[in-house]
């Protein structure tokens, strides 16, 4: 069995389970495709929701009216090489690829848009 990739996602805005999308099918299946994740849950009350985990670290998304350009998710990663690589391979685009100092600590970072505009 692989190690576990993903290891936390932390919202740019308010909730990381509720990032505005307008289709939740088509956001299923590209986060599953090029992400690596699963559907854990869905619901239609409030707002039609899904729920996808990957490695134990879920990410949301609402039909909740919300601009999805100006929101997204920071994913902590324990290998960022192997993820870039399997996203590359996937066919995702892997942008702005660096390092980053927070808090003391020096991060290596890229940047991915999906299709539905968000950001992570």
């Amino acid at each position: 069995m692989s190690e576990p990739v993903f290891k936390a996602a932390f919202p740019f805005q308010e909730n990381v389970l509720t990032l505005p999308v307008t289709d939740l099918d088509l956001a299923t299946d590209w986060y599953s495709r090029n992400f690596g994740m699963v559907e854990v849950q869905r619901h239609d009350q409030p707002v039609p929701t899904v729920v996808l985990e990957r490695d134990g670290t879920r990410i949301g998304f609402s039909i909740n009216g919300g601009d999805a350009t100006q929101d997204g998710a920071a994913i902590l990663v324990a290998n960022i090489e192997q993820l870039k690589k399997e996203f590359e391979a996937r066919g995702v685009e892997v942008g702005n690829w660096r390092v980053d100092e927070r808090e003391g600590r020096r991060l290596r970072v890229f940047f991915v848009v999906a299709p539905d505009g968000l950001c992570y």
